[in-house]
């Protein structure tokens, strides 16, 4: 069986957001259309606490956009951005969510970040995502929403490592950096994950 996961479609990640995603909010329609060809749908949500590791205001002499390595890790500096409770951390008004079944938080761990939808990036945490998945009988699962070089690319990383098919949606997201898009599309291909439009037809489970 097949499911839709909407990655991080939240008003901080769209024009006019504390990081945008360019083009961000134009792929709100097409997400809300695709929602009706799936059994499943579920979603997303970056939900960090003030303060978090990831935002270049807890680096003193840091600046958003560089990166720093970071529990031994490289860790990339953001500017502060969805901080629970407030409106950019809230999923854009404009999505449909009458569908979505269950809704994953990611990124409250304070010292970690958490790029993909099923683990934090030092793979330490699951968010039960993978284990809610597989209880549902889903075997393939397609990605869509925001970014597509860092959320959608490690999620879509982390299904098949998981053990799920993954085929991201590639008009259903948008990227910040396109040369970043690219590398990600090349190791997904190479990792035996697919690059699709949403209207080449989708499979049927």
């Amino acid at each position: 069986m097949n499911a839709l996961l909407l990655i991080d479609v939240q008003n901080d990640f769209v024009p006019g957001g504390a990081l945008a995603v360019p083009g961000g909010d134009a792929i709100l329609a097409q997400l809300n259309a695709l929602q009706s060809k799936f059994e499943l749908v579920v979603a997303s949500q970056d939900w960090h606490p003030a303060g978090h590791r990831s935002f270049a205001s807890a680096h003193p002499g840091h600046a958003a956009f560089t990166e720093i390595e970071w529990l031994g890790r490289p860790q990339m500096l953001w500017p502060d951005h969805c901080v629970q409770g407030t409106p950019g951390a809230e999923l854009h008004p404009a999505l449909n969510t009458d569908r979505v079944e269950a809704i994953f938080r990611k990124g409250t761990d304070p010292a970690i970040d958490s790029y993909s939808a099923f683990f934090d990036n030092g793979h330490r945490k699951a968010t039960g995502l993978g284990a809610y998945l597989r209880g549902r009988g889903i075997t393939r699962v397609y990605i869509a929403g925001l970014a597509a070089d860092y959320c959608v690319y490690f999620t879509a990383k982390d299904a098949l490592a998981e053990g799920f098919e993954a085929v991201v949606l590639e008009d259903a997201t948008r990227a910040i950096s396109a040369e970043g898009w690219a590398a990600a599309q090349a190791d997904l291909l190479a990792l035996g994950g697919l690059v699709q439009a949403s209207h080449g037809g989708l499979r049927e489970s």
